[in-house]
């Protein structure tokens, strides 16, 4: 198989509706798989997703297993030079999947990739960042973000000196949309699954980095993101009442535990 594509789905039906839609007008290579794993999604996903594209494989979960986990259950499903992960909320413009398997098969260093994710009416949305620290998520999630050195770690944090113009080397890049080097899999291995939600993709582009791949954003592969940023409620408020949120807060104390406070590897931009 060249390459198999993964999608994750949770109650987003239509999303991934449209998602496969952008796909299937695209010039995908000829031995190309297709996988939408369904997270116990409480509406009717599975049967709408078989009904209306007959052509793609369904794994319907009867328990919701995590992101991490249903990633790594695609890309189970067969054996392939590449592979990608989208999120349902992600719309595939042309051209955008054969750049990206283009840029791995002419650069066999590289890992793992992701192009340029947009807005849909067009603007920038950061996809590619500088190592988390812990100071990073409180900066992101209180007041002390407003300080003078809240706004430089958190500009840091997010690239802003960088234009997302031009194709580089960088930390780690959001999982909303990952293309992965099956050989770089099998030696790094997939998403750790102790991760339910959030962090999966820092930790696993570290990985990445640890074995020696490199980890690069292409953004002449474009990608429309309906991204929703339901984990940026802030400070306390944002803890308690949103799940998301403390989501997010657990698996960043699981990533700092694992790596026992570390900083990220430093990389060499290429």
């Amino acid at each position: 198989m060249k390459l198999s594509i993964t999608i994750v789905n949770y109650n987003s039906a239509r999303l991934t509706h449209s998602c496969l839609e952008s796909l299937l007008t695209q010039k995908l290579p000829a031995e190309t798989s297709i996988v939408v794993v369904d997270n116990a999604s409480s509406d009717e996903s599975v049967s709408f997703l078989r009904s209306d594209f007959p052509e793609i494989t369904v794994i319907s979960n009867e328990h919701n297993l995590g992101l991490a986990r249903a990633v790594n259950q695609g890309f189970g499903h067969s054996r392939s030079d590449y592979y990608l992960t989208l999120n349902p909320d992600i719309i595939a413009l042309p051209g955008s999947i054969t750049t990206l398997i283009n840029y791995l098969e002419k650069n066999p260093t590289v890992g793992i990739c992701s192009g340029k994710l947009m807005s849909p009416n067009g603007e920038l949305q950061p996809s590619c960042f500088r190592w988390y620290t812990p100071m990073t998520v409180v900066y992101r999630r209180t007041w002390l973000g407003r300080t003078a050195r809240g706004r430089k770690v958190v500009s840091d944090f997010l690239m802003k000196d960088f234009d997302h113009a031009s194709a580089r080397d960088v930390d780690w890049l959001m999982g909303s949309c990952l293309m992965v080097r099956g050989k770089a899999l099998a030696q790094v291995g997939g998403m750790d699954e102790r991760f339910f939600l959030y962090f999966e993709d820092v930790d696993w582009c570290r990985r990445f980095w640890e074995q020696g791949w490199r980890v690069s954003y292409l953004p002449t592969a474009e990608f429309s993101h309906f991204h929703q940023q339901s984990s940026r409620t802030q400070a306390l408020f944002g803890m308690v009442f949103n799940w998301t949120t403390r989501e997010h807060i657990r698996s960043a104390l699981k990533y700092f535990f694992k790596y026992r406070g570390a900083p990220g590897p430093r990389i060499e931009t290429v």
